[in-house]
């Protein structure tokens, strides 16, 4: 449990906002220890590998009934599930709800990566993600756990919002998970507590607008914007609804609520109509603080389908022609794949998401796309990690399972010895998920897993 230390005007705002009586129950769950909330990835795992039961809106989401060392889990490392607070998986159920048609989503503002992972999981193999992070160092980590999570239906970009203006009416989705002042976030992160400030909300407030008014007109036609924060305050809240559907034409959305779940229902009063808002409190759900809206573009908004064009021309990536393309899908198992060279690396890409990543590439700064397979040296590959723990077939390699020790030593990229069956190159397996590959010479195995994402001594 954790001390409660609240500014006094955060507090005299949430008593008008619950009510005295509430406020104690709020003021109460600060001091509680933070639920652990995990969402599984459905294309490799079918079970939750924890105690626990399930979300109440989220089909692949578990409240577990303590916290496991994730670090030291094998499956967590295989991308197996994402620990992500059980408020946000919301977002999957609003999918459920709407069924939104499966095209190009973007996830503005993407790090870590869970909502990201969240969305990938529901576009599958029929839709395009982008995943955008400005921050360079968060980028890294977003690129990681898309990477770890394994679809291949990802671009990751390193953006700001203004970045995009190239790309209006191109998203058949975009999630705006604004950065706030983090009120949602009291119980988990005393930080949070000791920044707030009235300034600091305003500042926070200056920010979403700025994002929304640049982000706003990327929604094609008949598409839906989805803002969310982990704040409670209408500032960053309702008053950003009502910013945005002054500036862009956008519809009312509302979702259903099954009164059991107790999250609650706001209404935004507009020019344009009612529109709606839904907050978690953590004294009544088993999350943490979070505010979402779902709002509609008109099906007569401007829509931006991208060209094809005659060559491709880019700096660093070369478009690998269509005859070398099927004969690679034939030789790894693969199909319907476009695949581009990087330094050598093959990237292999969905072939019906071409031209709108070719239209992305030009318009934004790339980090990451689809899945590396790694380089070719004559008939033999040197496969990359992200092969590895991606959902593609494994053709023509071999696999062993190993324990959980030795797991734990291959992930923290030590020398070990293995009895392995085959030489050559092998796909080490825990639970018979994939977590990466060693290559066994005779008088010694090297380990290829990443230097940069080993377990360090624990």
């Amino acid at each position: 449990m954790s001390e409660v230390n609240i500014h006094p005007e955060f507090q005299k705002r949430m008593i008008h906002q619950l009510g005295k009586v509430d406020y104690q129950q709020f003021e109460l769950a600060l001091s509680e220890d933070s639920p652990t909330t995990i969402r599984l990835n459905p294309f490799k795992i079918e079970n939750c590998p924890f105690e626990g039961k399930e979300i109440a809106w989220s089909q692949h989401g578990f409240s577990l009934e303590k916290r496991p060392a994730f670090t030291l889990d094998p499956l967590f490392h295989a991308g197996a599930y994402y620990v992500q607070e059980a408020s946000s998986v919301f977002i999957s159920e609003v999918l459920r709800q709407l069924q939104v048609p499966k095209g190009i989503f973007l996830d503005l503002a993407a790090a870590p990566g869970g909502k990201s992972t969240l969305l990938s999981t529901y576009l599958s193999q029929d839709g395009l993600l982008v995943a955008n992070e400005v921050i360079q160092s968060r980028n890294q980590i977003l690129k990681e756990n898309l990477i770890k999570w394994g679809l291949g239906n990802s671009i990751v970009t390193q953006n700001d919002p203004a970045h995009f203006q190239d790309l209006e009416g191109f998203f058949d989705l975009v999630l705006i998970d604004a950065p706030c002042s983090g009120e949602g976030m009291f119980r988990k992160d005393l930080e949070a507590r000791k920044e707030w400030s009235p300034d600091h909300v305003r500042l926070c407030a200056g920010r979403q607008q700025r994002i929304l008014d640049q982000a706003g007109g990327l929604v094609k036609g008949g598409g839906y914007l989805i803002y969310s924060t982990c704040t409670f305050n209408e500032q960053e809240n309702e008053e950003m609804i009502r910013f945005l559907t002054s500036e862009f034409a956008y519809e009312s959305v509302r979702i259903e609520l099954n009164p059991d779940w107790q999250i609650e229902e706001s209404t935004v009063q507009t020019e344009e109509g009612t529109f709606f808002g839904y907050r978690f409190y953590p004294h009544r759900v088993e999350g943490e603080g979070f505010f979402i809206s779902v709002l509609k573009r008109p099906e007569d908004a401007f829509s931006m389908e991208p060209k094809k064009k005659k060559d491709f021309k880019h700096q660093f990536l070369k478009l690998v022609d269509e005859k070398t393309c099927l004969s690679l899908d034939e030789e790894l198992g693969f199909e319907n794949s476009q695949y581009y060279l990087l330094n050598d690396s093959y990237f292999r890409f969905p072939e019906m998401w071409k031209t709108h990543l070719e239209q992305v590439i030009h318009s934004l700064n790339i980090r990451y796309f689809g899945t590396e397979i790694g380089k070719k040296q004559k008939t033999e590959w040197i496969p990359s990690h992200d092969w590895a723990v991606s959902i593609l077939p494994k053709k023509g390699f071999s696999t062993q399972e190993i324990s959980l020790e030795e797991a734990l030593e291959f992930l923290r990229k030590n020398d070990q010895e293995l009895n392995l069956k085959e030489s050559g190159w092998v796909l080490l397996t825990f639970q018979n998920l994939p977590i990466g590959w060693v290559k066994n010479l005779g008088n010694r195995i090297n380990n290829y897993y990443p230097k940069e994402w080993r377990i360090r001594n624990l």
